[in-house]
C-alpha cells in the first residue's frame, strides 16, 4: 500500500508567526505530530510520503503514486481538509481521515467523500481500519471509547518530515487533563485521567531526533504537561541526566496548569532540563468567569503571584485569556489588559469565547438555543467571531476584544512588557557548548536591530532595554532579542485581527444583530 499523508492549511493565526519564520528561513512553527505517529502505528511494509500543505503543495506525482491519501488535522485546518478530501476523490483514490475535527464532527468529513473515517485515537482504530482494508473492505468508520495506553505508541516517524522548515519539532509525553474546564475538548477527546509514556520510552524519541540531527528547540504537545506531576518529575529526573550526557541540544517549552507554581521542586526540574517557556491557561482575571466556566484550579491562590513565582524561576510566562464570558461585566478587554500589565506576560493569546463541538459548554447552549447556526461553517480562530449568543451585546464583546488585543501589542507597549518580564526570569541552569552563530542568525539579529533599533519610533527602548538586560540578567540576553523578534508578527497581526472582526459585524446587518447575537433585558433576567 502506498499512503500519501496528507496536512492541510492553517489559516493566518496568533500562532502563524509568518514574519518570524521569515527572518530565519524556516516555513512553518510545528510539524504534524499526529501525522507521523500514524505512520508509525501502520504497518511498517507500505510505503509513506508525507506532504505539511504549510510547507508546499501536493504533487501530482504523489497523487499519481498514492494508492490512498490520509488526511488528518483539526477544527482550525476544516477547510482545507475539507478540499483535500475532494481533491483526493476527484482523482479516484481511497481517502481516510482522522484526528481532531474528523473526530469531533464526523458527519461532516463524511459528506465531503471520506471514505474511511478512522476516528478517536489511533492506537486502538488504527488496526481496526488495517483489518478491514485486509477483508477487501473500501469505506467504513472505526470508533473506540477506550482510551489506549501511551506505552505501547510507536516512537513517530520524523524521518518523514521535510525537518529543514520546521522551527521547532513536537513531542508528548502524556495525552488527558485532570481538570473541567467548561469550554474545553481536550477532555472530550482525551479524558481526564492523563495517560503518560515512561521516561526510557520518551528518551527513545529524543535519541532518534538526536540521531536524525534535529539540534533545535522541542515543543512538549501536551495539553497540560504537569496532569500527572508524579510522571513527570520521574521523566525529568531522568531527562536531566540524559541531556548533560548529550551537552544539552535541545531547549523545551510546553503547556501547563497554573498551579505549576505551587511545585518549586517541578519548577527546579523543568528549569535544570533546559525548559525556557510554559504557556498558562488562564483565561480571565474575573474569578466569577472562572467559576462559572470551572475552571477551579485558577481560583486557589492568586493568579499574579502564580506567574510571578513561574517567571522567578525561571520559565517564560505564555498565557491564554478569553473575553465573552456568560455574566461577564462590561471593560473585561481593559481588565485583561490590566493583568496582562502588572504580571509583564510577554505573549498573552486573546480570543472571544468559542463554543467548541461536543464540550460542556456547546451542550450547555445547544440546550439554551443559543448556538449561531452558522458557527459551523467556518473554521476558529483568533479572527472569529463570537460563535453563539452572549449575555451582553456582541459589538460591546467584539470592541473590547479588538482593543484589548492592539494594545496588547501595540510595539511600544509590547517591548516594554518583554523588558520587565525578563529583568526578573530566572537565568538559565543549562549551559551547552558555545558555538558561531549561523549566517541565518547573523541575518536575522540584523533584520531586528535595523527595524527595532534604527528605522521604527522603538529606537531609544531598543538600545536602553537591551543593554540594561545585558547589565542586569546577562543569562537571558538571547532569549530576550528571541521575544523582541516576536514584535515583528504582532505589528501586523494586530491589524488582521481588527480588520477581520470589523469585517464580520459589518456584514451582520442590524436585523441579524437583534436577531442572532444583541440579548435584551429578558435573556440577563432569565
Amino acid at each position: 500500500m502506498r499512503v500519501l499523508l496528507i496536512y492541510p492549511l492553517f489559516p493566518q493565526t496568533f500562532w502563524s508567526y509568518e514574519k518570524i519564520l521569515d527572518l530565519v528561513d524556516r516555513k512553518v512553527l510545528l510539524p504534524p505530530l499526529g501525522l507521523i505517529t500514524v505512520a508509525a502505528i501502520l504497518p511498517k511494509e507500505w510505503e509513506y510520503k508525507l506532504v505539511d500543505r504549510n510547507i508546499r503543495a501536493v504533487t501530482e506525482s504523489e497523487w499519481e503514486w498514492a494508492d490512498m491519501a490520509i488526511v488528518s488535522g483539526m477544527i482550525v485546518q476544516k477547510n482545507d481538509l475539507l478540499a483535500q478530501i475532494e481533491e483526493g476523490k476527484r482523482r479516484d483514490k481511497l481517502v481516510a481521515v482522522g484526528g481532531p475535527y474528523p473526530t469531533t464532527l464526523p458527519q461532516e468529513v463524511k459528506q465531503a467523500g471520506a471514505d474511511f473515517l478512522i476516528l478517536d485515537e489511533g492506537e486502538i482504530t488504527l488496526p481496526m481500519f488495517v483489518e478491514a482494508l485486509k477483508r477487501g473492505e473500501t469505506s467504513g468508520t472505526f470508533r473506540s471509547t477506550e482510551k489506549p495506553d501511551v506505552t505501547t505508541t510507536p516512537i513517530p516517524r520524523y524521518d518523514l518530515l521535510e525537518l529543514d522548515a520546521y522551527d521547532s519539532m513536537s513531542i508528548q509525553f502524556s495525552r488527558g487533563c485532570p481538570f473541567q474546564c467548561e469550554f474545553c475538548d481536550i477532555i472530550v477527546l482525551y479524558g481526564r485521567k492523563p495517560r503518560t509514556k515512561t521516561p526510557a520510552q520518551l528518551i527513545q524519541e529524543l535519541n532518534y531526533l538526536y540521531e536524525l540531527g534535529w539540534r533545535r528547540g522541542i515543543f512538549m504537545v501536551d495539553d497540560n504537561f504537569i496532569g500527572n506531576k508524579r510522571n513527570v518529575k520521574l521523566l525529568l529526573k531522568e531527562l536531566k541526566v540524559w541531556l548533560a550526557q548529550h551537552q544539552y541540544p535541545f531547549k523545551f517549552n510546553t503547556e501547563a496548569s497554573i498551579d505549576l507554581a505551587a511545585d518549586s521542586e517541578l519548577m527546579d526540574l523543568m528549569v535544570e532540563c533546559n525548559f525556557d517557556a510554559v504557556f498558562l491557561g488562564i483565561e480571565t482575571p474575573d474569578e466569577d468567569s472562572l467559576e462559572l466556566t470551572k475552571k477551579f484550579q485558577n481560583t486557589r491562590n492568586s493568579l499574579e503571584d502564580a506567574v510571578d513565582k513561574i517567571t522567578r524561576a525561571g520559565l517564560r510566562p505564555m498565557a491564554g485569556f478569553i473575553i465573552g464570558f456568560d455574566g461577564e461585566k462590561k471593560g473585561a478587554g481593559d481588565r485583561i489588559i490590566n493583568f496582562v500589565e502588572r504580571t509583564a506576560i510577554p505573549g498573552a493569546l486573546l480570543t472571544m469565547l468559542q463554543a467548541l463541538p461536543n464540550t460542556a459548554l456547546w451542550e450547555r447552549l445547544e440546550k439554551e438555543e443559543r448556538l449561531v447556526s452558522s458557527s459551523n461553517d467556518r473554521d476558529i480562530n483568533q479572527t472569529s467571531l463570537i460563535n453563539f449568543i452572549p449575555s451582553r451585546p456582541i459589538e460591546d464583546i467584539a470592541k473590547e476584544y479588538v482593543e484589548a488585543f492592539c494594545n496588547l501589542y501595540d510595539p511600544h507597549i509590547y517591548i516594554d512588557r518583554v523588558y520587565r518580564c525578563f529583568l526578573k526570569l530566572g537565568a538559565p541552569k543549562c549551559k551547552a557548548p558555545s558555538k558561531l552563530p549561523s549566517w541565518v542568525d547573523l541575518r536575522a539579529l540584523a533584520i531586528v536591530i535595523w527595524r527595532q533599533g534604527i528605522k521604527r519610533s522603538t529606537r531609544w527602548k531598543f538600545w536602553h532595554h537591551l543593554f540594561s538586560i545585558f547589565k542586569h540578567n546577562p543569562g537571558v540576553w538571547e532569549h530576550y532579542l528571541t521575544m523582541c523578534a516576536h514584535n515583528e508578527h504582532f505589528l501586523e497581526y494586530r491589524q488582521i485581527v481588527r480588520d477581520r472582526i470589523e469585517k464580520q459585524l459589518a456584514e451582520l446587518n442590524a436585523p441579524q444583530l437583534n436577531q442572532r447575537f444583541i440579548v435584551g433585558d429578558s435573556y440577563a433576567k432569565k
